[in-house]
C-alpha cells in the first residue's frame, strides 16, 4: 500500500491527516501494522478526552507486543473509530482508511516538530 501524500508521519509510526472540517484523523502506518503483524486489540481514550503534546490517545495490541499511540501536539479526542475497536484487523488491512483510530480537534500540526511528509517517512523506513 503506498504511503499517502496527504498525511504527515511521526517517528513512532502514527499518521495524521487534516480534514476539511478542521479535525485531524490519525492512525498507525502500514509500516507499524506490518511490524506488529496480527493486531488483536484496540483501546482509545473516549471522545472528549484531552491529550497533551506527547501524550497517548490509546493502545494497540498484537500477538507480538502492545504499543501506545501518541499525539505530537495537544488535542481533544473528537471521535473514536468504533469499527477498529470491534475489528482490530482493519488496522492491518486498511490502516489509512477504515483502520483509522481517532479524530482530533484543536490539533495544530503546524506546531508539531519532527513530522515527516510521505517521501521523508518512506526514506526513514527504507522504502
Amino acid at each position: 500500500m503506498p504511503t499517502p501524500a496527504n498525511c504527515r508521519f511521526s517517528e513512532t509510526h502514527e499518521w495524521f491527516r487534516p480534514e476539511p472540517d478542521g479535525t485531524v484523523t490519525m492512525g498507525i502506518t502500514q509500516h507499524a501494522a506490518d511490524a506488529l503483524t496480527d493486531i488483536t486489540f484496540v483501546q482509545m481514550k473516549p471522545a472528549g478526552s484531552a491529550v497533551s503534546a506527547g501524550g497517548s490517545v490509546g493502545e494497540v495490541e498484537s500477538v507480538k507486543t502492545s504499543s501506545e499511540i501518541y499525539v505530537p501536539v495537544g488535542a481533544t479526542v473528537a471521535a473514536v473509530n468504533d469499527a477498529a475497536h470491534k475489528d482490530p484487523s482493519l488496522l492491518n488491512s486498511d490502516p489509512y482508511g477504515k483502520g483509522w483510530l481517532v479524530r482530533l480537534s484543536g490539533c495544530d500540526l503546524s506546531k508539531a516538530s519532527g513530522l515527516m511528509d510521505a517521501a521523508e517517512y518512506d526514506r526513514a523506513n527504507g522504502h
